[in-house]
């Protein structure tokens, strides 16, 4: 396929070749089917799978040093984007997962992405910034997909409850979010660093990752935003601007962010705790 950003179908490499929501609700994680009490069998259909999944490893991931880009650096026992790549794996709900990477990288990716279901795997070519990816993202999205759900790379310890939680809602016919309520107390500060005033923090939720959507709405708002040179630094952002709603479900710590390098040692810690 051919977009106005210059990008062709020999772009794209094909792995064959290789958050009004109740944000206590539980649910049923990373099992398979046959495996869950009667009556949470609902949560997973015993249809045809039609959630597909982008997974954004596109950047550069300067901020944690050196050479190796930070998507690609081991946590727990392996790169950060195959913890996300076989989580969302491990769900029947789940027809493919397009893992999105730098450019050097789609035509060659490297060979530990390839421990997962190959069949249900296409690597696509990164952009300019995270919407270009994304964007690139869901262009390669088959049209039997109904559900998109975006994750960030740079988020490897996605918790299976939170999945499910999005993806119900995102079912219902609006986007959905991880987050979680803002504990800190929040200062603005102008630019000599003095406090301006104490910000509320009431209503106030830290995104993050895994974001869910239904098919028709990531899709338009990301065309929309295409064209009107739109940028927003997450998904639901988009929504918003766009008038479409989006709801709030309780995240995990889990969910960090891996940002600076000191973040490393975290990630693995919460590693070793259960959701």
């Amino acid at each position: 396929m051919t977009t106005d950003s210059n990008r062709t179908q020999d772009e794209h490499v094909h792995a064959h070749t290789h958050d009004g929501v109740d944000v206590g609700e539980r649910a049923a994680g990373n099992l398979s089917r046959d495996t869950l009490p009667d009556t949470l069998r609902d949560v997973v259909p015993a249809a045809a799978p039609t959630v597909g999944v982008v997974i954004v490893a596109g950047g550069s991931g300067t901020r944690v040093g050196g050479d190796e880009l930070k998507q690609f650096r081991w946590v727990a026992g392996k790169p950060m984007v195959l913890h996300s790549l076989q989580t969302f794996q491990l769900r029947p709900d789940v027809a493919l997962v397009v893992v999105v990477l730098p450019r050097d990288f789609a035509a060659d990716p490297p060979p530990w992405i390839f421990q997962c279901d190959i069949d249900r795997l296409l690597v696509s070519q990164g952009g300019r910034d995270r919407m270009q990816s994304v964007y690139n993202g869901l262009e390669d999205m088959p049209e039997n997909i109904e559900t998109v759900v975006i994750h960030d790379a740079a988020r490897p310890l996605a918790s299976g409850t939170v999945i499910d939680r999005v993806i119900r809602e995102a079912r219902n016919g609006h986007g959905a979010i991880a987050a979680l309520p803002v504990v800190d107390t929040l200062k603005e500060v102008d630019a000599d660093g003095r406090i301006v005033r104490t910000i509320d923090r009431t209503n106030l939720w830290r995104a993050q990752t895994p974001q869910a959507f239904p098919r028709a709405m990531i899709d338009e708002v990301h065309t929309r935003a295409r064209r009107d040179r739109l940028a927003a630094t997450d998904d639901a952002a988009l929504c918003e601007h766009y008038g479409f709603p989006v709801v709030v479900v309780r995240g995990s710590e889990r969910g960090m962010k891996v940002t600076e390098a000191g973040d490393f040692v975290i990630a693995e810690s919460l590693s070793m705790l259960s959701e």
